[in-house]
């Protein structure tokens, strides 16, 4: 009997211990605290990655931060309802203010916070943050606590949630937390509303912060011009694809960190989102073939919603292209490639047709290398690309390189490979043939799968010229328009 009342006593000893260093992880990181109160947490690699994101904020290692991902991905449930619980933890004096689309989803976030602190898990780990047991403050000494608003206990910090537009006036904000300040798409698409976030943010928002306060932002994207999209505007966003970043980039006081995380991995590997191309974030909860049949379905609304990548149709330079399902019978596949002209910019190489029939005066785009690969990756790539799609004639601009990359690509094609110095203004170049490249260029049906990169940065292509931070393919397609068209209206088949 003593036996096992003394193997008891060893077990819970060893039980205790056990906990006790659960409970001291759980103070030094929002991703064991999540785990260690959060029974259902399915953590993905992803998740790991965000919520050290939100650890670092949570430290105030980052003061003002980004954080746009797909919907249905576990956001909120780190942003919004871990993230306040874990601050208020580690300093329960913090005043964190919640804001949302309207006053009742951000009650909820409310509520979902006083449940996490009310939970025994979280006394084990921060048992000097409570809340008033009761819900109705009548005494001159209790502790507010409501659906919109609770303290500390003892403490000075607290959270305080509001709607869109709401009143903050009387708070002093340390952290303030923006989950979705747009309901859906007609909401991210109404000038009105936009502008109405903005003015909220200056003139409530802004006027509550001080030096010292943090600011995070996190939302599904639904318009270029949403808050996240002006802030870049203004050029004060640095997007990070490194933890170390964090503390190498030297921020000015109005300036964010962001990071994006795609729901199908378009962009390079990074340390933040090492997914190779093609990859989703959640394969179990939104597999490959699920988003690949939302992007079919509508590919702006999954470019804005799924992939953090808005665009506003105001403002752009191109209009939408003409695309066709089977290429006509052509008379000549020419080819036009733009060489990367530093280490920032990329190669860009465009194999188009000229239809036989005279009356088409259309240019069809047949295949597309775009890379910023360096010049040993794409000499190699570049004659494959002509070989496989048997061009008649090609056309290097010989800028930085671009003659000597010509020649080595000359001996290696069957097709004419010629080259040429481009002196004209670049800006002045792209604009004025605007019009004319949407009008005569037609692009495959499936060119925002095939060449998602290159679409992108056509389609979202601004007018104002210091607003785009890449112009290798508008001008790559310049310079087909520029070639094939001429004084006269007519192509060229030199």
């Amino acid at each position: 009997m003593e036996a096992i009342e003394e193997a008891k006593r060893k077990r819970k000893e060893l039980d205790d211990t056990l906990r006790e260093i659960e409970n001291r992880g759980s103070r030094k990181s929002l991703l064991m605290f999540t785990k260690a109160t959060f029974e259902k947490f399915d953590c993905q690699d992803f998740h790991e990655k965000y919520y050290n994101l939100l650890n670092e904020f949570a430290l105030g290692n980052i003061k003002r931060l980004m954080i746009t991902m797909p919907p249905q991905h576990g956001k909120s449930e780190g942003s919004t309802r871990r993230l306040p619980a874990y601050i208020l933890g580690i300093n329960p004096d913090a005043k964190i203010a919640v804001a949302s689309y309207n006053t009742p989803f951000a009650s909820k976030f409310n509520r979902d916070i006083q449940r996490i602190i009310d939970n025994k898990r979280y006394y084990d780990i921060f048992p000097d943050t409570t809340l008033n047991s009761s819900n109705v403050a009548t005494l001159s000494n209790s502790y507010l606590r409501n659906s919109n608003e609770f303290e500390i206990v003892n403490k000075v910090g607290g959270v305080k949630s509001v709607g869109r537009g709401g009143a903050l006036t009387g708070n002093k904000v340390d952290v303030m937390i923006m989950d979705d300040l747009y309901k859906d798409y007609a909401e991210g698409n109404s000038p009105i509303i936009r502008e109405g976030v903005w003015d909220w943010y200056t003139s409530v928002v802004n006027t509550r912060l001080h030096n010292h306060s943090q600011q995070l932002i996190v939302f599904t994207r639904w318009h270029g011009e949403d808050l996240i999209g002006i802030f870049e505007d203004k050029g004060k966003v640095h997007e990070i694809k490194r933890f170390d970043e964090i503390y190498e980039i030297d921020l000015k006081e109005d300036e964010w960190i962001k990071v994006n995380f795609e729901a199908l991995k378009n962009s390079e590997r990074t340390e933040l989102d090492p997914r190779p191309k093609g990859q989703p974030l959640w394969e179990n909860v939104h597999s490959k073939a699920k988003l690949t049949a939302a992007r079919e379905m509508d590919v702006e609304k999954f470019e804005c919603l799924y992939q953090g990548n808005p665009s506003s149709s105001e403002g752009m330079l191109y209009s939408s292209f003409t695309t066709y399902k089977e290429t006509p019978q052509l008379k000549i596949v020419k080819a036009y490639i733009d060489t990367a002209d530093t280490g920032t910019d990329k190669l860009c190489a465009i194999v188009y047709g000229l239809p036989l029939a005279p009356v088409d005066r259309h240019i069809y785009v047949i295949d597309i290398l775009y890379t910023d690969e360096p010049m040993e990756v794409t000499e190699p790539m570049t004659i494959e690309l002509l070989n496989k799609n048997k061009v008649n004639k090609a056309k290097v601009e010989s800028n930085n390189g671009g003659r000597g990359f010509a020649r080595v690509v000359k001996k290696e094609v069957a097709g004419f490979v010629d080259w040429f110095h481009q002196s004209n203004n670049k800006e002045a170049r792209i604009f004025s043939n605007s019009a004319t490249v949407t009008d005569r260029v037609v692009m495959p049906r499936d060119w925002h799968i095939r060449f998602n990169d290159f679409y992108n940065d056509v389609t979202k292509y601004k007018k104002v010229f210091k607003s785009n931070k890449n112009d290798d393919a508008p001008d790559c397609l310049t310079g087909v328009v520029e070639e094939e068209t001429k004084a006269t209206g007519k192509y060229s088949i030199r």
